[in-house]
């Protein structure tokens, strides 16, 4: 896929449409900047986890990795589910497992 032209002569709008893009792409960027978050959208790519399951997978305290979700929860990147007591989240679409195999290729595959 190839990226925009940007040239002189572009509409307003088509300005205007890229700014609100970028401005979206960077709070998604931002969301996954953090290493905590990463890690948690990286378990998530296997299916739904519980917040117990991921403070297991992660060895993190309760309260970070709650605080963590939220952020991905504000942010759209993750869908919780509650059954009885317990809090399932899931990926709340295909962006982070699309941006994650990039990470993977780029930084964790050195094969």
């Amino acid at each position: 896929m190839a990226l925009p032209q940007f040239s002189s002569d572009m509409a307003p709008e088509d300005l205007d449409a890229m700014v609100d893009n970028a401005t979206l792409a960077s709070n998604f960027l931002k969301a996954i900047s953090h290493e905590g978050r990463l890690m948690i959208l990286c378990h998530l790519v296997t299916g739904e986890k519980s917040v117990t399951e991921l403070e297991d997978l992660l060895s993190a305290r309760q309260a970070a990795v709650s605080q963590q979700l939220s952020r991905l929860r504000l942010e759209g990147l993750v869908i919780p589910r509650r059954d009885g007591k317990v809090i399932y989240y899931r990926l709340a679409d295909d962006r982070p497992r699309r941006i994650l195999e990039v990470v993977y290729e780029l930084f964790c595959n050195k094969g």
